[in-house]
């Protein structure tokens, strides 16, 4: 029997194994130059369950997205349980024409407020949505990453208008720290995302909260898996 099916059968019954859930969001990669409203991370479609990992030292971040009048927007923060940011609440921005955001209805705009501290275009403002619980907040553990996180601000309501959207993200006090965006609610993964994308989002959330060894131990489990199936072909080969 071809010695590589044992180890195609390992992974994929250890992708099996997690839970459903635990791919709700597809990961955003991201190298914080989104630095600015002309900069602004694109993402495709705002439908689609998306997340991004972020870290912030005193600056804001944008992401943009066009919409269609009537689609669901969805978006919400939370933190990594990690000591250091256990107060850490970032603000959520919601930005637009000025025109469009008079529009939208809502328990969550009722909640929000203008006071965006940065500069927008003319004819732009902002719904801005700060954390307003307490602390530590209810938290939640993600499966995939094997991660506990501390859950701030939600926010849902319908698009008013079509038209080229805006989310900022910063704090006001300029505090740094470390956040996970979410988008949307739509969950959209294909078979090759199970062996490409969803292996990159583990590594990738590994990275986000500090822990190196299992990200190093996980790259040394998959260096040895392919070193084996290379060993093997070569062998092959020789025959």
């Amino acid at each position: 029997m071809n010695k590589k099916i044992p180890v195609l059968i390992m992974v994929i019954g250890v992708l099996l194994l997690i839970p459903s859930t635990a791919f709700g969001h597809k990961l955003i990669p991201t190298n914080g130059s989104n630095d600015s409203l002309e900069n602004g991370l694109m993402i495709s479609d705002h439908m689609i369950s998306w997340a991004v990992y972020e870290e912030l030292n005193g600056n804001e971040l944008y992401y943009t997205f066009d919409g269609k009048k009537g689609d669901m927007f969805f978006a919400s923060i939370v933190i990594p349980k990690i000591e250091t940011l256990k107060n850490f609440s970032p603000s959520l921005a919601f930005i637009g024409y000025e025109s469009h955001l008079e529009l939208i209805q809502g328990y969550e705009i009722d909640n929000s407020n203008r006071n965006f501290p940065y500069a927008l275009p003319e004819g732009f403002n902002a719904y801005v949505f700060d954390y307003s619980g307490s602390f530590p907040s209810k938290e939640f553990y993600e499966p995939f990453g094997q991660i506990t996180y501390w859950e701030r601000q939600e926010i849902t309501f319908d698009l008013p208008a079509d038209g080229t959207y805006y989310l900022s993200v910063f704090d006001r006090n300029s505090n740094p720290g470390k956040y996970a965006l979410a988008i949307g609610t739509i969950e959209d993964f294909s078979a090759y995302d199970f062996f490409t994308l969803l292996p990159y989002a583990w590594l990738a959330t590994k990275l986000f909260v500090n822990d190196y060894f299992s990200a190093i131990i996980a790259i040394g489990i998959f260096i040895g898996i392919l070193g084996l199936i290379i060993f093997g072909i070569y062998r092959k080969l020789r025959k």
